[in-house]
């Protein structure tokens, strides 16, 4: 479980947890992962904790060999580490961009293929890679987020129609709105207000949980979280001009684009 500090991943590592799972924790936060693994053991199970740091290709190489040399088996990958930005996109740096692109789509990508042997190995085994909504349909001002969740949609599309089976599953979870701090912390251009997001169309990292568990237990290929991102997601395949219409009247923008030089 990547991510495992808090939010989404914390609640996801909790349920299972709860299940009986055993559970190796990835996250760059040390302290947010250790409170995570004690709450988690409250519960009869071993947590082992990772701290990684997701944009390095070699960090991730060794903990999958730490994981390896603790367990020698997986039965379930979660890939749940993301990061976001919200501003214009011209505005964003090349290190943000990597970095995004790094997280949110590179590393699953080398988890999977690192761990896929020993998750073939396996009696029964399941890949979760927690998407988005905006892998799904488009927004404004999150261009690199949106890049890599709809990298990450594909990519587990690909690995669905290539190895799901009875006995390997393939999930792509797409939440909208969640109530974690990358939504509400996210970094910004620091040049416009960020619109805040009504409470009643998020949902909590808990019920995100309950829900990736279902999705693992039916192997459902693709889930959709909280009824807005249902609606965004079939307007945009319905009615993609009224999506789009909205995007760009919504926000009333006129005139021409002005975009500096920014530095690296």
């Amino acid at each position: 479980m990547t991510g495992a500090a808090s939010g989404i991943g914390r609640a996801i590592a909790l349920e299972l947890a709860k299940e009986g799972a055993d559970l190796f924790l990835i996250d760059i936060n040390a302290e947010g992962l250790e409170a995570a693994a004690r709450e988690a053991r409250h519960h009869g199970v071993e947590a082992v904790t990772d701290i990684c740091d997701l944009a390095e290709p070699a960090a991730i190489s060794a903990s999958v060999k730490r994981l390896l040399a603790a367990w020698g088996r997986l039965d379930i990958l979660i890939n749940n580490a993301g990061v976001s930005y919200y501003g214009e996109t011209h505005l964003m740096t090349e290190a943000q961009w990597r970095g995004t692109i790094a997280v949110n789509l590179l590393a699953p990508i080398q988890l999977f293929r690192e761990l896929l042997p020993t998750l073939a190995a396996a009696d029964e085994a399941h890949v979760l890679n927690v998407c988005s909504m905006f892998g799904l349909a488009p927004w404004r001002k999150v261009a690199a987020y949106q890049t890599s969740k709809h990298g990450l949609v594909g990519f587990t599309a690909a690995l669905s129609a290539e190895y799901r089976r009875d006995n390997f599953g393939v999930t792509a979870l797409c939440p909208g709105f969640v109530q974690t701090a990358l939504l509400t912390e996210m970094p910004t251009d620091g040049v416009g207000e960020r619109r805040s997001v009504p409470s009643w169309i998020c949902a909590t990292p808990e019920q995100v949980a309950v829900k990736a568990l279902r999705a693992i237990r039916r192997n459902r290929a693709i889930v959709v979280i909280t009824p807005v991102a249902h609606l965004h997601w079939r307007l945009t395949r319905l009615c993609p001009g009224l999506v789009w219409w909205f995007l760009r009247e919504g926000w009333r923008r006129r005139g021409r684009i002005v975009v500096q030089a920014t530095s690296t």
